[in-house]
């Protein structure tokens, strides 16, 4: 029984996954702390499944990028629950898994995290016949550079994610009829994307297990501004 765990957005995931049968999944966007939410919805939906602690042998995670704070909550979870439960752990691309829920669409897929200042973190995937093909890494970069490099593509490009809403008007003001949105439901990270996309992926050593921030956070940019400031000195 594998477990998934998505914290890496406002949107907080949790599914239970089962020899490919979805078992329960709980998803949520309401504004609040993943680390208020998260444990409790594990343990609800696990008492709703019927299902035991021992009965997980897999825990797979959303590792990543998105929000720092999000992103570190669900990982120090998995990390905390594969380690007491001997269980494995898998991390997974955030893009990638929010790009699955658009693979039946035919042309490009370019999953988006806002990652402010009028950037966001995002990749590019081939979609044909509801399988997707990676074509760029996950990285951070200003929308309106991305968008402008998407125009070099020949095929239509779906935008998927909640925070395209934020950059759509520059989207579309580059791409025009190139670009295309995906629905409210597409835009929702689903935590059994993560179990699908888990499988033949080796597991992860749980102690040496790190993040994907695709980024270093503030305080830790402010604090090697402030030191190389200290150095010129």
């Amino acid at each position: 029984m594998i477990l998934a765990i998505d914290t890496s957005t406002q949107a907080l995931s949790v599914a239970l996954v089962s020899e490919q049968t979805v078992l329960g999944e709980f998803s949520t966007t309401i504004k609040k702390t993943h680390s208020v939410q998260a444990m409790p919805a594990v343990k609800q939906l696990m008492t709703h499944c019927q299902a035991k602690p021992a009965d997980i042998t897999k825990i797979v995670v959303a590792k990543g990028p998105g929000s720092y704070t999000g992103v570190r909550i669900g990982v120090t979870l998995a990390k905390t629950l594969a380690w007491t439960l001997g269980a494995e752990l898998v991390g997974i691309s955030s893009l990638h898994s929010l790009a699955q829920n658009g693979a039946g669409f035919d042309g490009y897929i370019t999953p988006m995290i806002d990652a402010r200042r009028g950037q966001v973190f995002t990749s590019l995937f081939s979609s044909s016949n509801g399988l997707l093909t990676r074509v760029s890494d996950d990285h951070i970069v200003l929308c309106d550079n991305w968008a402008t490099e998407l125009t070099k593509l020949q095929k239509p490009v779906l935008f998927i994610g909640a925070d395209t809403q934020i950059h759509q008007e520059t989207i579309k003001g580059i791409l025009g009829d190139q670009a295309q949105f995906a629905t409210a439901a597409m835009n929702m990270p689903r935590a059994s994307q993560l179990a699908h996309l888990c499988t033949g992926l080796p597991s992860e050593d749980v102690h040496s297990f790190t993040p994907n921030y695709a980024r270093l956070a503030e305080a830790e940019t402010n604090w090697l501004t402030a030191q190389n400031e200290g150095t010129s000195c």
